[in-house]
């Protein structure tokens, strides 16, 4: 069986994903990594999952659509993987190629908390469906952002998505999962106080993104 590498033992760039769930501000500061670097003179491609490509966008408006609150579990999982399967060929594993360093706002460890640990969908399927829609891409560096579900609930203004919706007890569960993702995985997850100041989280993420960038030895563009 093939084994599992991180993005940058198979290609020049580095893949760095922001985890969380809904309202714990992790978008936030992937765009404020994505402006530094690209400020910083790096080469950098700024994704969304799921998105970013036109095949992946499509799948992103069916699995967020409220029109379709009474999707089935494994449809649910079966769409988030082709829409990642889309986006690993079309962009992550080019860029990575290119050695760009490939920001992304959630990857696999969406697909383990929410489907495994928020649908109870059974593990070892899961992760064997996501091996082949990712192609055994996994991130280099992870930012957990995790914060309580309330506190993330109050936070979205705006309508909320088919997953946003959830239940309460759903994102516990989800939040829990990531909870476990991180306490298994410690030298890829950077689990963050997402009750801390945007200004005190960025430090955080800066800090580390940097020694991540330093050690690999990744050029600028100039």
């Amino acid at each position: 069986m093939k084994k599992k590498q991180t993005a940058s033992r198979k290609n020049k760039g580095i893949l760095i994903s922001f985890e969380g769930i809904d309202g714990s501000g992790k978008s936030t500061q992937a765009q404020l990594l994505q402006k530094h670097l690209r400020l910083s003179g790096y080469d950098v491609e700024f994704i969304r999952e799921p998105g970013g490509t036109p095949v992946s966008e499509a799948v992103r408006e069916l699995l967020l659509s409220r029109k379709n609150d009474g999707m089935s579990s494994r449809a649910e999982l079966m769409l988030f993987l082709a829409a990642r399967a889309e986006l690993v060929d079309k962009c992550i594993a080019p860029a990575l190629s290119a050695g760009k360093i490939v920001i992304t706002d959630r990857f696999s460890d969406s697909t383990f908390a929410y489907q495994i640990y928020g649908r109870g969908l059974p593990g070892r399927k899961v992760r064997e469906a996501n091996s082949f829609a990712a192609d055994n891409v996994r991130p280099d560096l992870t930012f957990l952002v995790d914060v309580d579900v309330a506190t993330a609930h109050n936070r979205l203004k705006r309508k909320r998505d088919r997953m946003e919706s959830a239940t309460r007890s759903f994102h516990e569960h989800v939040r829990k999962g990531f909870l476990a993702l991180a306490e298994s995985d410690k030298r890829r997850i950077v689990k963050l106080n997402g009750r801390k100041t945007a200004q005190e989280l960025w430090d955080d993420v800066r800090g580390a993104a940097e020694e991540l960038i330093e050690r690999r030895k990744i050029k600028k563009l100039c």
